[in-house]
């Protein structure tokens, strides 16, 4: 028994050292795509762009779990260990695949094959309205080589640096917690266990639902066209319209009783709205910050995120454990539904909170110079 233990918390810390050596390489991820996002696109198309390669994300998130159980019990079948090895290293050797297929293709669009001269014209219309295609090459070329970078300290001096970090640390944790507390809230609420056929189905139509996101990047581009606002106003118009989906959260309970089906449509379009926000928020950065500091900004708001959600996490679980041992009532429920219910609330309002802190904190457009 001793040994069995001994083995069980090796292996949990083994685990725990191994996911975080995996995080180490995942978030240079998204900061490198946001970069790539502003080389490649004007402000006006940006949020659309990220959107596109955000709800990327959630389709792989929407293939694992119905292709990796399958990949482990294949190899179980052969004989090759407990089968989930082979199906960690197939899943590891795609990321290889996918690196060496940016190396030999990615170059900035004024060193790309690939790029003509109407489409380097197009991705520099921002700075350049009224300049050729020649001359827009010789101006990106001269920009990519003068920008210098702002280092990581003095990028806090900024209130632009404080409206990222606030507007990813109030709303990514609500994102992580309906990703890991799904199946938990179906099988504690509506006691399907997670590998029942009826639960799979409501996983996977809450990420189906979320893929609505693809459209919420193009609703900041909708505004500028109709309005003529400038993309951080248009921005901040299409995020306060989703900061109010999640606030559909508040009656996801309530309505949990009238089916299960209400919770999970209402969690994927909260899901949909977390989506479009954050393209759009990883798009403010690119509004806002000179090509050479993006990545790093993003970084920031990763990490502000990763904290956030962590809180929300441990405290979640805590209030959980607490609500069922003293069978907690709030608004009609009791126990472990009565933490769901607090936390939905809490996580419905985060998106407003934070829109008002990223308006507080930038009242209007205002590059860093």
């Amino acid at each position: 028994g001793g040994m069995a233990s001994m083995i069980a918390i090796t292996s949990v810390y083994y685990f725990i050292a191994a996911r975080i050596v995996l995080s180490v390489g995942e978030s240079g991820n998204f900061p490198a795509a946001i970069k790539v996002t502003a080389e490649y696109f004007p402000k006006r198309d940006r949020a659309y762009a990220t959107s596109i390669f955000n709800a990327g994300a959630t389709v792989g998130a929407l293939i694992a779990p119905l292709t990796i159980p399958s990949l482990a019990r294949y190899f179980q079948r052969l004989g090759i260990g407990n089968g989930w090895e082979m199906a960690f290293i197939v899943i590891g050797a795609l990321g290889f695949v996918w690196m060496g297929l940016w190396m030999v293709f990615y170059n900035k669009p004024t060193q790309s094959k690939y790029v003509n001269a109407k489409e380097l014209e197009y991705i520099e219309s921002d700075n350049s309205d009224h300049l050729t295609a020649e001359e827009a090459r010789k101006d990106a070329i001269k920009e990519d080589s003068q920008e210098p970078t702002i280092p990581l300290w003095r990028c806090f001096k900024y209130p632009q640096t404080w409206a990222v970090f606030f507007g990813k640390f109030l709303t990514d944790g609500v994102w992580w917690f309906f990703l890991f507390w799904i199946p938990a809230y179906i099988s504690d609420v509506y006691g399907f266990t997670s590998d029942s056929s009826t639960a799979q189905m409501l996983i996977f139509v809450v990420y189906a639902i979320t893929m609505l996101s693809i459209y919420g990047g193009k609703l900041p581009t909708i505004i500028i066209n109709k309005t003529g606002l400038n993309p951080y106003a248009a921005r901040m118009r299409a995020m306060l319209v989703f900061a109010l989906f999640p606030l559909l959260t508040l009656f996801a309970q309530p309505l949990g009783s009238v089916s299960y089906w209400w919770p999970v449509i209402i969690i994927g379009l909260t899901g949909a709205a977390h989506q479009s926000w954050s393209a759009n928020i990883y798009s403010v950065v690119g509004d806002m910050f000179p090509k050479s500091t993006i990545a790093t900004i993003i970084g920031i708001g990763g990490m502000a995120g990763g904290i956030g959600s962590f809180l929300i996490q441990t405290g979640a679980g805590i209030l959980f454990d607490y609500a069922a041992s003293i069978n907690m009532e709030f608004f009609g429920f009791v126990g472990k539904p009565a933490g769901y219910f607090i936390v939905f609330c809490v996580c419905g309002c985060g998106y407003l909170v934070a829109w008002c802190v990223i308006k507080l904190l930038v009242p209007r457009y205002k590059l860093v110079k």
